[in-house]
């Protein structure tokens, strides 16, 4: 079976590479682009024209469904319009891939109720690389016998949530087998505020945003006498793409919310 993909911000550079890697794979088709705007152009090998045929651009979710009836929305917008994407994609009989961080637990509450009722997977993935998964699995393995955590996570200036969500999830993953306690001395003095990073039960968020950085973390767990030291770096947006090749295979066996692509490895 061949399954059927839109992609929400198919014009971005994300978006771009995963419309090459959809349609380069031998069991999907890119069927339709969602956008806030160019209703009815055309997306036709990486270029938006207006005339020459290719994957309809829709600005209406509602009549992307009914026109191109697809099966799978890959979202790579905002948080603004993730979530009223996935709502309506939801409703419509379409499974969300969500690959933006940012949603608030609230909104992921709402999206998991939505996808327990209508008996459709919605998975949100705030990191598509398989290695940054991987890395958040072994950091969360090792902080059950080394608990005291710093996170540094890099990404590229443009970026605008932080700290990022693999940061964020890496974070939760660890609290879950990671007793709370405050690191550092007890009497610290932060003479610049936040020089000591974002706080998760005890652990320290550090982000940094410079051009020339694409997506990259470090994940360091002290002990008496050594340092556990996990990094990730993604140097190309094209490892990302494995990743979103398995969500949107796996989109279609599940029928639950999935909050993170560990889930699935």
């Amino acid at each position: 079976m061949t399954i059927r993909v839109a992609i929400a911000g198919a014009r971005g550079r994300m978006g771009s590479t995963a419309a090459t890697a959809i349609t380069e794979a031998p069991d999907m088709e890119f069927v339709g682009a969602l956008d806030y705007k160019y209703d009815g152009w055309y997306i036709n090998e990486g270029t938006l024209n207006e005339y020459s045929p290719g994957v309809r651009v829709y600005t209406s979710i509602a009549e992307l469904a009914e026109v191109e009836r697809p099966d799978v929305l890959l979202d790579l917008t905002d948080p603004e319009a993730v979530f009223p994407n996935a709502q309506k994609a939801l409703t419509l009989g379409i499974r969300p891939v969500i690959g933006t961080s940012g949603l608030t637990l609230e909104e992921i509450d709402q999206l998991k109720m939505l996808s327990e009722q209508n008996g459709l997977s919605c998975i949100l993935a705030p990191n598509f690389s398989i290695g940054a998964v991987l890395m958040m699995k072994f950091a969360a393995q090792a902080a059950h016998y080394l608990g005291d955590v710093e996170i540094i996570e890099m990404h590229h200036d443009r970026k605008l949530d932080a700290p990022s969500g693999t940061a964020a999830k890496t974070a939760d993953m660890i609290s879950k087998v990671r007793t709370p306690h405050l690191q550092g001395h007890p009497d610290e003095q932060v003479n610049a505020y936040g020089a000591r990073g974002a706080d998760v039960q005890g652990m320290k968020i550090h982000s940094v945003r410079l051009p020339g950085l694409l997506a990259h973390q470090q994940v360091l767990l002290g002990g008496e006498g050594e340092l556990l030291s996990i990094r990730h770096d993604s140097f190309d947006r094209k490892s990302f793409m494995p990743g979103v090749l398995l969500a949107v295979s796996e989109s279609m066996s599940q029928h639950q919310f999935i909050n993170g692509l560990e889930e699935l490895i």
